[in-house]
């Protein structure tokens, strides 16, 4: 099993730990593909929508995105990371998530993600952990990942070494729960009715696409006919 652990900020905090240790029980640590934000991918995106238009190649920070993009599609398991930010994601993940935006079902996505498992993981000190998981539970859902699961919990600390024992025993707990079920479905992953729909009412719109590059993508994959990007 192939893990992509995509970490929202450079250090090594409760959130990072707290992947990582997910990570570790599902693969071995050759199979475990990290990045950090900013380090890996320093630029926001500038909304020119050329990755939309002309094709992801074409995006002004094609360098830093192309090398990320082979991780996440390579895995098998995606997990992603953040603490929060005022009461959201990091800067950083998000400019990495708004250079996906042509991977949404509403223009070009990845067949391959309709089989992966996602996991968001977030902490905070305090509050914030809901509406964080959702800055990065809608790219993954709408790229279409099979199953995604969320895990966000307050450490009421300032670091890793702060974190106190009882709340330790309570993530390990968690993290054996979610590499179990993970585990499990390995290899048996089906996308759920809603992402089915969401598939399909994009179907609908690509039959007089607005974007050109779309809709040839779509018909190119054989998706306007009865053909789909997950098993039957």
């Amino acid at each position: 099993m192939k893990v992509a652990l995509i970490n929202g900020q450079n250090h090594k905090g409760s959130t990072y730990h707290i992947g990582r240790m997910l990570a570790e029980k599902l693969t071995d640590n050759e199979n475990i593909h990290e990045v950090f934000l900013p380090r890996d991918m320093p630029k926001f995106c500038v909304g020119c929508v050329r990755c939309i238009m002309e094709g992801e190649n074409a995006c002004q920070d094609y360098q830093y995105m192309e090398p990320i993009t082979q991780l996440i599609d390579a895995a098998n398991v995606l997990i992603f990371t953040s603490p929060v930010y005022v009461l959201h994601a990091t800067g950083s993940m998000k400019a990495l998530l708004d250079h996906y935006a042509y991977r949404w079902m509403s223009h070009r996505p990845e067949e391959k993600m309709f089989e992966k498992q996602g996991v968001i993981i977030s902490t905070a000190a305090g509050i914030g952990m809901r509406s964080t998981l959702k800055d990065m539970r809608d790219s993954l859902s709408y790229w279409g990942v099979g199953k995604v699961y969320s895990y966000g919990i307050g450490v009421q600390a300032m670091s890793w070494r702060e974190v106190v024992d009882k709340k330790r025993v309570k993530i390990e707990s968690k993290t054996d729960s979610l590499a179990k079920t993970i585990k499990r479905r390995e290899g048996k992953v089906r996308p759920s009715l809603k992402t089915k729909l969401i598939f399909g009412i994009m179907r609908q719109m690509q039959k007089k696409p607005w974007n050109p590059a779309d809709g040839d993508y779509w018909k190119e994959k054989g998706w306007m006919g009865s053909k789909r990007p997950w098993k039957p």
